[in-house]
């Protein structure tokens, strides 16, 4: 029964991570119905949040579901909120028996969706693929118990950790196959978020591309004057792609009103010197329902989010050229005196991405 547990529920996990960038402030959940050793319904969680995984498999299982085990990665939601409870639609379903990857931290739900089914006379398994699943809706997490999204930090640079010359040049460091593959990591995840000089230096879209994806992340800038260009990519596509703006207390009344007039959401933050403080960033950003954030820099956002400790997982695309101590360092002055002080990450992965390398290091549990 183990060994047939973790694959039924290896196979949730993998529904459920299509819906990740999609779903928030939903937890991307992915749902297996087995019944007499046969898939009976699969789902996960829909664009918006709605339907929720398990209803989506439900459906697709009809009466076939009667007698069936669930498998979900994570535990059915308990409370009426804009939908049912997915716990009463498993029970009326008549299901024999519920299998659960991890519980909700959420207090609404919070064991209580177990033992609704408990009370019904339904067998309840959890702990199968804990670890995965915890990884999986790490964001979740974080926004209903630290009240801010996860953070990827992802930056590409030369051998030498620039992300610029001396000019400001950057484009392109790494190759079209890294770039390809920043577009999939931007496509799991909520929003992708830059600093004020990167958007100025660049005129990015921070849109995902060539990949057929119906959907696109939230582009966060954050910028605490305001002094961004109104002739941009960013404002000529701010009423069709969701353009969300940080800023301080100080900026220019004008100058919000124009962004309001092009069609950005504005998002006031608390200042911490010249610059937003980045954990009421974080917190506004959770606030408005981000789970998973991926940020691109540059490289004075990416120093103020390690030096407060707010990043969780590290991906970097190193090439094979070097620009020399003249270059834009991808991180900013941290102002350390020792490597003690320093935070360190655990390596998860490496591998070639066309003539580039991709290193992945997550923050140590």
């Amino acid at each position: 029964m183990a060994d047939t547990d973790t694959r039924y529920m290896a196979l949730a996990l993998s529904l459920g991570r299509r819906g990740q960038g999609n779903c928030w402030p939903n937890p991307a959940v992915g749902c297996v119905l087995v019944r007499e050793g046969w898939i009976v319904g699969r789902g996960w969680t829909q664009p918006g949040g709605r339907p929720h995984a398990e209803v989506e498999a439900l459906i697709q299982a009809g009466e076939l579901a009667r007698g069936a085990t669930a498998y979900v990665t994570l535990e059915p939601c308990s409370h009426q909120g804009k939908s049912p409870p997915c716990a009463e639609a498993l029970i009326k379903a008549g299901i024999s028996r519920l299998v659960a990857a991890v519980g909700d931290s959420d207090p609404r739900v919070s064991g209580q969706g177990f033992e609704r089914l408990r009370q019904a006379g339904i067998e309840v398994t959890v702990g199968v693929l804990a670890e995965e699943a915890a990884r999986d809706h790490a964001g979740f997490f974080f926004k209903t118990e630290l009240g801010r999204p996860l953070v990827t930090l992802k930056l590409a640079s030369s051998f030498d950790g620039r992300i610029a010359t001396g000019s400001g040049q950057s484009k392109w460091i790494t190759g079209p196959e890294a770039r390809r593959e920043v577009h999939a990591m931007r496509a799991r995840h909520d929003a992708v978020m830059v600093g004020a000089g990167t958007a100025r230096a660049d005129d990015p879209s921070l849109t995902v591309r060539d990949l057929g994806v119906a959907h696109q992340p939230v582009r966060v800038v954050v910028s605490r004057n305001l002094d961004l260009p109104l002739i941009s990519q960013l404002a000529t596509s701010a009423a069709e792609v969701p353009l969300w703006l940080c800023h301080g207390a100080g900026a220019d009344v004008e100058r919000r009103q124009a962004w309001e007039g092009l069609g950005a959401r504005l998002l006031p933050c608390a200042s911490r010197g010249v610059q937003l403080d980045p954990q009421d960033l974080l917190q506004q950003l959770g606030y408005a329902g981000l789970t998973r954030l991926f940020c691109e820099g540059g490289s004075a956002l990416a120093a103020s989010l390690l030096a407060f400790d707010l990043v969780d997982e590290l991906i970097g695309f190193t090439a094979g050229l070097g620009i020399g101590a003249e270059g834009l360092p991808s991180i900013g002055a941290l102002g350390l005196h020792s490597l003690e002080a320093a935070s360190r990450f655990d390596l998860i992965e490496t591998r070639a991405v066309g003539g580039d390398v991709l290193h992945r290091w997550r923050r140590p549990t």
